[in-house]
This record gives structure tokens, C-alpha cells and sequence, in this order.
């Protein structure tokens, strides 16, 4: 089986590769650029967005080769729903959606992969000390969990190679274990993707990158990454290592990156009276840009922090489970914190620096 994993990867990433330079092309021709016309946008020029095109394909065309009907996902509803994603993403990238629209795609797209799709949670875990509900409470939470994951990818893709490599840490994660679990065709669709989205790093992990993933591609990445921590959930009800309500831990240690900044900023907006969905520039890759790293150090920042927490997650899973979930909380809070801390010092530093200057300009003409 491990050839079949590194052929589905390989095939993914020569895909994607071989991909990008023809959609720039495409791009440059048609100018489907993205503008940096925003004050919360972090580069400074024309660059394509159109990158989901080639994860899209790399995934599917690979995946679909190599993987057999999965027991535990109905890939038909699985590839039918992301295809809904795939088309919604084009649109927006190319001329912008209101967000009710991309809201109304994602709804639907989920209803496909819960109701005809059978991903669905089973309980509630133990969540708000809630164990048992009825089928249409789990299933609305269902909804509710994999909208909030496709949109914390949607809102991460800030810098490059940001959402792109924390989703390649979370399905190699995932893959992994369904790897070592038997089951294969979830482990080549987690490493085809993985394959894929190397493929499109190859032109977006650059301090000058050279395409963005675009909605296309982060609306695919969140969708993948929700089913996935839904399928490891629900497998792990019979696994001796996430068992006792654990795995839905684990699952947040894994996607810890995109859900606790989106959860951050949210409540950070509400607290100042604005939409949740307004812009700024509060998120984590914001702050460390603020601090003085570039994109390549912010984005190699928030791997290591997502990789730190999984590590934390796997190896004190045997802790009971809210002393469990309040440390991995604990380790991406200190370190947020920390970051807060050195933006205001660098603002106290530079509002010292300007007073320094008036200060001088003044005597000077005094």
C-alpha cells in the first residue's frame, strides 16, 4: 500500500507542477489578477488567484485513479460536493461572490457530503458536557463543524504558503492514520492532496509568490480537512488510542491553526460591536507581519506551532480529557499572547521613535 501512497502523491504534485505555469499564463492573458488594493492585504502586486486549479485537479485526477470506494465515505457524494466548492471558488476568484452566495454553496455542499455522504457526527463527545442528542442536533453540528473548518482554511490564506502547508500537516496527519488504520482509499486522498498542494508551494511559497491558491483552492482544503476530522472522529470510537472521548481533542490539536485564529478574530470583532466578518488585520500571520517577520517566517512559524500542537495532542492523549484539551488551549494562547506583547512593544518603540523626531524637527526650526 505505501507505493500506492507515494504514487497517488507523486502523480498529484507532477499535476499541479506542470499546472501553474499554464493557468499564470491564462491569467496574465485574461488579467485575473488579485489587486492589492486593501490595507489588510500583504502583497504589492498583480498576482494570479486561480492556484485551486491545479490542487483541484492534482487531487481528483490522482486520487480518483488509484483509490477504490471507501467503507467508511461515499466518495460520490464526497467528489460531488467539493466539485460545488470547486466552481464556487472559480466565481469568486474571478469576479467576486457576495457572501451569502458562497454561504448558500457551502450549505449545500455539506447537506451532500452529511445526508447522501453518511459523514456524520455520532455525539457530541462530551463537548459543553453534552454526550447523547438527537439525529437532527448531530447532524446540525455536523453542518455547523465542517462550515466553520472550510471557512478558518478561507480565512488563514493570508500569506504565502500559509493555508497550503497547514493543509498539507493536517492530511499527511490524517492520512497517516488511515494509513496505519487499513483504511486506503481516505490515505490516498489525504497524500494526493498532499502531492497536490506541494505541486502549487512549489509558486506560492515565495517571498514573491507567483500565484494564490484563491478561494478555489481554500474552499477545497477546509472541505477535505472537515470530512477528514470527522472520519477520524467517528473511526476512533473503537480505537484503543482516542478512545474516551479523545479523538475530537486530537482532531482540534491537528486543525488547532486555522480554527483557534478564526475563534480569535471572531470573537476580537464582536468585542469592538463589528461584523464577524469584516476585515482586519488581527489574524495570527498578521501579527507575526507586524512583529518584522516575512511571509516565509510566518508561515514556518504557524507550521511549527501546528506541528508542536499535534505532537502535544498524540503524546499526552492518556490525560483525562479537559485537562488534555486546557493544554494544547494553553500552548497556542501563551504563544498568541506573547505575540500581542511584542506588537505593542514595537508600537510603544515607534511612537517613541516619531515623538524623538517631531521633537528634533522642532528645535530645529525653533
Amino acid at each position: 500500500m505505501i507505493y500506492i501512497l507515494v504514487a497517488s502523491f507523486l502523480v498529484a504534485l507532477v499535476i499541479a507542477w506542470i499546472s501553474i505555469p499554464v493557468i499564470i499564463k491564462v491569467a496574465e492573458q485574461k488579467h485575473l489578477y488579485d489587486e492589492p488594493n486593501e490595507a489588510r492585504k500583504s502583497h504589492v502586486s498583480k498576482i494570479p488567484t486561480l492556484g485551486g486549479i491545479a490542487i483541484f485537479a492534482g487531487t481528483v485526477i490522482s486520487a480518483s485513479f488509484f483509490a477504490h470506494q471507501s467503507g467508511h465515505l461515499d466518495l460520490g457524494a464526497f467528489l460531488s460536493a467539493m466539485t460545488i466548492l470547486f466552481f464556487t471558488g472559480i466565481k469568486d476568484d474571478i469576479i467576486p461572490l457576495p457572501p451569502y452566495k458562497k454561504f448558500l454553496a457551502q450549505l449545500l455542499a455539506t447537506c451532500i457530503i452529511v445526508f447522501w455522504g453518511g459523514v456524520q457526527l455520532s455525539s457530541y463527545y462530551g463537548f459543553f458536557f453534552i454526550y447523547e442528542a438527537s439525529s437532527i442536533w448531530l447532524n446540525l453540528a455536523t453542518i455547523f463543524t465542517i462550515i466553520v473548518i472550510i471557512n478558518a482554511f478561507n480565512l488563514i490564506d493570508g500569506v504565502n504558503g500559509l493555508a497550503g502547508g497547514i493543509g498539507v500537516i493536517v492530511l499527511a496527519t490524517f492520512g497517516l492514520w488511515f494509513y496505519m488504520h487499513n483504511e486506503e482509499s481516505l490515505a490516498i486522498w489525504s497524500f494526493a492532496t498532499c502531492g497536490a498542494v506541494v505541486g502549487f508551494l512549489r509558486y506560492n511559497l515565495l517571498i514573491n509568490a507567483k500565484i494564490f491558491m484563491g478561494d478555489t483552492g481554500s474552499l477545497i482544503l477546509g472541505f477535505i480537512s472537515a470530512v477528514f476530522a470527522i472520519q477520524f472522529i467517528e473511526m476512533n470510537k473503537t480505537e484503543l488510542s482516542f478512545a474516551g472521548g479523545k479523538a475530537p481533542i486530537f482532531a482540534v490539536a491537528v486543525l488547532i491553526i486555522p480554527l483557534f485564529d478564526t475563534i480569535r478574530v471572531f470573537a476580537i470583532r464582536l468585542a469592538n460591536k463589528r461584523s464577524p466578518f469584516s476585515g482586519d488585520r488581527n489574524h495570527l500571520h498578521h501579527l507575526l507581519l507586524d512583529v518584522g517577520f516575512n511571509h516565509i517566517q510566518t508561515s514556518f512559524i504557524l507550521y511549527g506551532m501546528c506541528g508542536g500542537a499535534i505532537l502535544i495532542g498524540f503524546y499526552l492523549r492518556f490525560l483525562p480529557a479537559y485537562g488534555y484539551l486546557g493544554i494544547i488551549l494553553s500552548f497556542v494562547l501563551i504563544f498568541t499572547q506573547i505575540l500581542v506583547l511584542l506588537k505593542k512593544k514595537q508600537q510603544k518603540k515607534k511612537l517613541s521613535n516619531n515623538l524623538e523626531d517631531l521633537q528634533y524637527k522642532f528645535s530645529s526650526n525653533s
